[in-house]
């Protein structure tokens, strides 16, 4: 059975008129590499069944849907945000900001996120509890985030195949950890989550 998201906030705002953004973004939570933000537009009345949160459907499908989504939208953008913008404006805040130019530039009078409020926004923001699962914007842009990510992530695999990246894509693994342990803090790990901290603080007292 497909799983697919209600639409009915597009529902409602397509009946007025109005124009929605969807956005999303894909790496919170791992030690290493960037946060992808994304935001997606569509035409009014859109509709894909297929297209559904990044994280309930598999990365072959992510890849095929990647290239839908793109022909498809009305507008997208990508924000790419780096370990060193993490640290210094934590992880949240990174997170918010990104989420609030995307949400500026693209053309649009209402905001959906996933579960993220956006302070000092312009425009009209709902910020939806599991809204990838509910909006097909939404779920459109944690897609074009998951794949930009994921592929960014294979690229240092590459650079770095001590670490594991391609497996788990810099998140707090056993595996990443060990890495972390046997061969070092990279410049491409956020220096202000704990276990990179402990690392770095474990280096300084030899």
């Amino acid at each position: 059975m497909i799983k697919q998201t209600s639409n009915e906030y597009e529902h409602q705002y397509w009946n007025e008129e109005q124009v929605l953004i969807g956005i999303d973004e894909a790496g919170r939570g791992p030690l290493a590499g960037p946060l992808v933000v994304a935001g997606v537009v569509f035409e009014k009345g859109y509709e894909n069944p297929l297209i559904y949160d990044s994280k309930g459907i598999s990365e072959k499908k992510r890849e095929e849907l990647f290239k839908v989504i793109i022909q498809d939208a009305k507008e997208y953008k990508i924000e790419i945000v780096t370990p060193k913008q993490i640290d210094e404006e934590n992880i949240y805040r990174a997170t918010q900001h990104a989420m609030n130019r995307i949400a500026t530039t693209l053309h649009a009078d209402i905001v959906l996120t996933d579960a993220m409020p956006l302070p000092g926004q312009e425009k009209k923001v709902i910020d939806l509890i599991k809204g990838d699962q509910k909006s097909i914007s939404i779920a459109a842009a944690s897609i074009l985030a998951k794949v930009v990510r994921d592929h960014i992530m294979f690229g240092y695999d590459i650079l770095y195949p001590d670490y594991g990246f391609k497996k788990h894509k810099g998140y707090p693994t056993k595996q990443h950890i060990e890495a972390l342990d046997t061969y070092g803090v990279l410049d491409i790990h956020r220096r202000s989550y704990g276990p990179v901290q402990r690392c770095l603080q474990i280096k300084l007292e030899f």
